[in-house]
């Protein structure tokens, strides 16, 4: 199964560009679903057709889904509340109905990051495409399941439910109830699901598709994207340029406006690999007007990210690791060894990665950023390394 992220700066129709995406795939004999955590139906109002909580046939073999962040909510708030009975009680706290429930900032992403993973197991796709929001907020969501277990890993570790037959004396001798049976069960439920969310977006097959229309705001948007989506392992499988003007125009402002738009369009095509749509002279509306834009197809074998580990301990006495960042500026690069992990800074975004285990017994023995690579040398230590006769 292919899954394609599709995203870019608010305005640039990204909607449109994941509809023309899907439409075409599906004409193609793809069993193509199309993905949305839009709250209104923005979606719907470019294919012509109302998308709703339910997946809906839309046309032959696309199939489109906008979950109900509002219905899915309260079901999970309301079943906190009934595992947390016993607790609540001894707070005082009372008891909210699902009918005053309102969803909380952030409720959108889950519910697409829920649909994302019930759609991936369905097995009823061969394709999914997922309408995502703008760029710093697309970033965000796709690095939330990461972040979330990482969290539950921290607080709730797996291997104190070892410790289960205990916990009643040490609450005795501590003085203070030890965390319940129900909540170390819920975090090992969590995490089993955040893993299955992580493993759609870490896929081999997952890539992004960047949409921005050509100009020097877009320029700037694009540089930066690219270089946070290889921070967070996402490899961009095309640049749409979209809404490009004719070339030739009677109209000195319009003449203008082309003119930039092609000087932007010859730098990216230096770097990306850029599919130009034409602005059609309105809003597309509809499968005919969708099924008219030239998007580009689906790359069935995407070449996926790499970040290997090279041994250079014959030559140097040092391993590397090879970490792609694209488009990275030396000044904005910052990196921290904290324990088995490694928390990589690129401007303002930022990841904790987990070492790979041959690393773990090495300390850092320093980095460089060589085009467009990260390359950081590891050097075996001593008292961790195994010894060879």
């Amino acid at each position: 199964m292919r899954t394609i992220l599709i995203t870019g700066q608010g305005g640039t129709g990204r909607t449109t560009v994941a509809a023309a995406t899907a439409l075409k795939a599906a004409r193609e004999g793809t069993r193509t679903l199309l993905l949305t955590a839009d709250r209104t139906d923005t979606l719907g109002v470019v294919l012509g057709v109302p998308t709703g909580a339910e997946p809906t046939g839309t046309a032959p073999r696309l199939t489109t889904w906008r979950p109900d962040a509002n219905a899915r909510f309260r079901e999970d708030l309301t079943a906190f509340q009934d595992r947390a009975t016993t607790a609540l009680d001894l707070l005082g706290a009372a008891r909210l109905d699902a009918e005053e429930l309102t969803p909380l900032p952030g409720a959108e992403e889950l519910a697409l990051l829920r649909a994302l993973r019930d759609a991936a197991t369905s097995q009823r796709y061969d394709l999914l495409v997922v309408d995502l929001p703008p760029t710093p907020q697309a970033l965000a969501l796709l690095a939330l399941p990461e972040e979330l277990r990482r969290y539950l890993r921290r607080l709730l570790p797996p291997e104190r439910q070892a410790a289960r037959a205990l916990r009643p004396v040490l609450g005795r001798l501590a003085g203070v109830p030890m965390p319940a049976e129900w909540l170390y069960e819920t975090a090992a439920r969590w995490d089993i699901e955040l893993a299955a969310v992580a493993a759609v977006v870490e896929d081999r097959a997952t890539t992004v598709r960047l949409v921005a229309e050509p100009g020097p705001a877009g320029t700037d948007a694009v540089h930066a994207a690219t270089t946070a989506l290889a921070l967070h392992g996402l490899r961009v499988d095309a640049l749409v340029a979209n809404r490009v003007l004719p070339a030739a125009s009677a109209d000195a402002w319009l003449g203008a406006l082309a003119a930039q738009q092609r000087k932007a369009l010859d730098e990216w095509q230096e770097t990306y690999a850029v599919h130009e749509v034409p602005h059609l002279g309105r809003d597309p509306r509809g499968t005919d007007d969708l099924g008219a834009l030239p998007v580009p197809g689906v790359n069935r074998t995407p070449t996926p990210v790499e970040w290997p580990v090279l041994d250079h301990l014959a030559e140097d006495g040092v391993l590397v690791w090879h970490i792609p960042l694209p488009g990275a500026i030396r000044e904005e690069l910052d990196l921290i060894r904290r324990g088995d992990e490694l928390v990589v800074t690129v401007g303002q975004f930022r990841r904790i990665v987990p070492l790979p285990s041959a690393l773990r017994r090495c300390t850092v023995a320093g980095a460089a950023l060589r085009e467009g690579e990260l390359r950081v040398r590891f050097a075996p230590d001593p008292d961790l390394w195994p010894r060879t006769r």
